[in-house]
């Protein structure tokens, strides 16, 4: 079993300011986050590749674990 597997944890990501105004690259990782509207909150499988999307656009959002 892999040392950074997270074995089932999930993270509760918000979105709690617009995206209108950033660069185009902020914008569409906040929409493949899956997120469309402000207060959207979705789940996601804890992940490097996620940390690294939620890194870029940790002003833009909230999260949960």
């Amino acid at each position: 079993m892999p040392k950074n597997d997270t074995s089932g944890k999930t993270l509760r990501v918000t979105l709690v300011r617009s995206s209108i105004g950033y660069t185009k690259d902020q914008k569409a990782t906040v929409k493949a986050l899956g997120l469309r509207r402000l207060h959207q909150t979705v789940e996601h499988k804890d992940t490097p590749a996620l940390r690294g999307m939620l890194n870029k656009v940790i002003h833009l959002i909230k999260i949960e674990e």
